[in-house]
């Protein structure tokens, strides 16, 4: 037993003197959405090696309405995910112990827009128009906070509940969308058509979107993993915002139906949101946490206010 330990010991010893390098750590990324530019700095600091310079060997996994992030990370087999600022509270308050640990997205790409003919440029003029809501989640959210502070009442218009594909909008079934400057947005106007877009910041409204997490299990457990992980994703996303035709064609690697120009388009319009000030990519704010907990509770979303320093945690962000 003895020799048997002597030869371990002696095995690492020669293995860490003659240079050899120990195996990496396999973690998985969740996405919140299917593969797009969206992530692109995910894709971009693993095709670049950044993951590989962190001893880091990660699989990057697109998510979607079959594989929600929250619930995959949570489940203890994924180690990262990627979800809106929203939901970590909203998992949270359920007893679900995800946290952030960098907000990519500082400002969220959610808008309501109308087709450019139909007139429709404020939610004053929502009234007698029907109203795409994508129902549950922060759309929903920002949607009604939106009517509160423009002093619209929702009896006031009919609301019809969509998802994600475009054409009741296209064939005016539906007058107003629930959609992204970053990704339905660039689509309606790739079939031709121009917008009106109803900006939710216009209302006092500007919250994080996509948001970095993981589990309160692998900061006590492997704090060094996370710090590495999140230097490297960020990294990756510094890259890309300083290279968005790279980003971009990195990005068309993900997926077989991915289309440059759309994915260009995409990465172009995500800059200034990645970087709405000069903060570092990533960078969190108490009071931008508050202020969102403040819409959830005043939403109907969240019950009762959370301790927010165990919602995030900001350390592994540095400038």
């Amino acid at each position: 037993m003895r020799g048997l330990r002597q030869s371990i010991f002696f095995g690492t010893l020669f293995a860490l003197c003659s240079g050899a390098t120990l195996a990496a750590d396999a973690v998985t990324l969740r996405l919140k959405w299917f593969n797009q530019a969206q992530f692109a700095g995910f894709y971009v600091a693993k095709e670049n090696g950044f993951y590989k310079d962190a001893n880091l060997d990660v699989a990057v996994q697109p998510g979607g309405p079959d594989f929600p992030a929250v619930q995959m990370v949570a489940g203890g087999d994924e180690q990262f995910g990627v979800t809106s600022a929203d939901q970590i509270l909203v998992a949270r308050e359920k007893g679900v112990p995800v946290v952030a640990i960098a907000v990519l997205y500082r400002k969220d790409p959610f808008v309501l827009f109308s087709l450019k003919t139909s007139g429709i440029d404020s939610p004053e003029k929502f009234r007698g128009h029907k109203i795409g809501v994508k129902l549950g989640g922060n759309e929903e959210l920002i949607y009604r906070a939106v009517m509160k502070k423009a002093g619209v009442p929702t009896d006031a218009l009919t609301e019809v509940p969509v998802k994600f594909d475009l054409t009741p909008l296209l064939t005016k079934q539906v007058d107003v969308w629930p959609g992204y400057t970053i990704n339905e947005v660039i689509a309606t106007r790739e079939q031709g058509f121009d917008v009106n877009i109803i900006s939710p910041a216009s209302y006092g409204l500007s919250l994080y979107a996509d948001t970095l997490f993981t589990t309160e299990k692998m900061l006590k457990e492997k704090p060094d993993l996370v710090k590495r992980f999140v230097a490297a994703t960020l990294k990756g996303w510094n890259y890309a915002v300083s290279h968005p035709e790279e980003a971009a064609t990195t990005t068309v690697k993900y997926g077989s139906k991915l289309g440059y120009p759309h994915e260009l388009a995409m990465m172009k319009e995500s800059i200034p949101l990645l970087q709405p000030d000069k903060a570092p990519i990533g960078s969190m704010e108490a009071s931008q946490w508050l202020a969102l907990q403040n819409l959830l509770l005043q939403g109907g979303f969240l019950k009762k206010p959370l301790a927010l320093d165990k919602a995030y945690n900001a350390q592994y962000v540095t400038p």
